[in-house]
């Protein structure tokens, strides 16, 4: 199991970066959440990993924050969640919004993230409430700004991988897209639109 990795940010294009650690490049998902939070391009990060190994892939996922990878981890032991839907979970509430939710029995809340229903928002809370406690725990590096070259594109790729239909995507964003905007902030905003 890869548990940590430590390298060289080579590129991000959302969800996923590409990492050097010591001349070898490995493909990350992470989560919005801790995308918002990476460093630039060419900086180095340190990454909490979980490995998915199936039949057809070998995925790796990347979390700043250790407390995201324990929720994600949780996550995956409800029975009808992947690790994609994990991954869209985390992107659309972050681990501390998320327990709140859960254990306050908030379905309303956790109904509006993408692919979660209302049985699966049941089937959350229930198998979850006993295992999350909440912890005040600081981002582990500050916002990076990376240089873009189109954040519209980028923002539709990046629902797109989190789940959404292309065209959903591309009506999530279309409201969002002004000049002014880089496509963390389009993705953000058009994630929590969702959730409100």
């Amino acid at each position: 199991m890869i548990g940590l990795l430590r390298g060289r940010i080579l590129g991000k294009q959302p969800p996923g970066l590409l990492l050097d650690v010591q001349g070898v490049g490995y493909e990350v998902d992470v989560p919005m959440t801790t995308f918002y939070d990476l460093p630039a391009v060419g900086a180095e990060v340190t990454l909490y990993t979980h490995l998915a190994v199936r039949e057809d892939a070998h995925t790796l996922y990347g979390f700043l924050r250790l407390t995201d990878r324990d929720l994600f981890r949780n996550l995956l032991r409800v029975n009808g969640v992947g690790a994609r839907l994990a991954l869209t979970i985390l992107s659309g509430m972050d681990a501390r919004a998320f327990t709140l939710c859960v254990q306050a029995g908030d379905t309303h809340a956790l109904v509006r993230l993408p692919g979660i229903g209302k049985k699966t928002a049941e089937r959350l809370i229930i198998e979850l409430r006993d295992r999350l406690k909440l912890t005040a725990e600081a981002p582990a590096v500050a916002p990076g700004e990376p240089a873009e070259s189109n954040p519209v594109e980028e923002a539709v790729s990046a629902l797109v991988g989190l789940g959404y239909k292309p065209q959903e995507a591309s009506r999530m964003v279309r409201t969002l897209a002004t000049v002014d905007l880089s496509s963390e902030e389009i993705i953000r905003t058009a994630l929590q639109a969702t959730v409100q």
